[in-house]
C-alpha cells in the first residue's frame, strides 16, 4: 500500500462556500481520491482552513505551515507520495506577500519533504474568481489579491523543474465557486479527484 499526504488549506479540507460546512468523505477531493485509487493507496487529509504556507499566520502555528509542516513530517511515517496544495491564504491583503516569499516559503516546504519522499505534487493557489470582492471573504482578499494569483503558478513551475517535482495545476480545468471566487463546488471536488488520480497513476506506477 502507498501512502498519500495531503497538505493544504480549506480546499483540501473540504471547505463547503454554501454554507461555510465541511464536506463529507464522499464530497472532498481527498475523499473521492482515496476512491478512485482504491485500496493499494491510503489517503492522509493534513487540510486546514485558512492555513499559509509561506508567512506566520495570526491563528497559530498549526495554521502556519512553516512551523506546522516541518514537525507534522517528522511524525508521519512510510510517506510514498506528498501533495502540496499551498499558498492561497498567503494572498490575503493582510500578509503583503511578493514572489520572492512565496520561492523561499515553497522551497523550504519542498526540502522537507523530500526528507521522507522524492515523490512530490505542488498543487498552485486557486486563481481567484472576481466575486472573492462582494462575499464574506473580501475582508480578507482584494484585487490585489486577485492579480498575484493570477501569475504566483509561475514560482510552483520553476520550483518544480529545480527540485524535480510534478506540477497538478487545478486552474487548468475548473474555477472557484461562483458563490465565493475561492473554494470548489462539489463538481469541481470530483473533477479534481478524477484528473488527479490519472494523474499519480501516470506519474508513479
Amino acid at each position: 500500500m502507498k501512502t498519500i499526504l495531503c497538505y493544504g488549506d480549506s480546499n483540501t479540507f473540504g471547505f463547503n462556500p454554501r454554507d461555510f460546512s465541511r464536506y463529507d468523505k464522499k464530497t472532498r477531493w481527498t475523499g473521492v481520491l482515496q476512491s478512485n485509487l482504491g485500496y493499494e493507496y491510503k489517503i492522509i487529509n493534513e487540510g486546514a482552513n485558512n492555513r499559509t504556507g509561506f508567512v506566520e499566520n495570526l491563528e497559530g502555528d498549526f495554521y502556519s505551515a512553516q512551523k506546522h509542516y516541518p514537525e507534522l513530517i517528522s511524525k508521519t511515517q512510510n510517506i510514498d507520495i506528498i501533495i502540496l496544495a499551498i499558498g492561497t491564504n498567503d494572498l490575503q491583503f493582510l500578509y503583503e506577500t511578493n514572489s520572492d516569499i512565496f520561492e523561499k516559503g515553497l522551497e523550504k516546504l519542498i526540502t522537507i519533504s523530500k526528507t521522507r519522499t522524492n515523490n512530490i505534487i505542488i498543487i498552485p493557489p486557486v486563481k481567484l474568481g472576481k466575486n472573492i470582492l462582494k462575499g464574506y471573504f473580501k475582508i480578507q482578499f482584494d484585487q490585489t489579491s486577485i492579480t498575484k494569483s493570477q501569475t504566483i503558478g509561475k514560482t510552483y513551475t520553476k520550483l518544480a523543474k529545480t527540485h524535480n517535482c510534478r506540477v497538478f495545476d487545478i486552474n487548468e480545468f475548473t474555477q472557484p465557486s461562483a458563490i465565493d471566487g475561492l473554494h470548489y463546488s462539489e463538481e469541481s471536488h470530483k473533477m479534481i479527484a478524477d484528473k488527479l488520480a490519472e494523474f499519480i497513476k501516470s506519474q508513479f506506477s
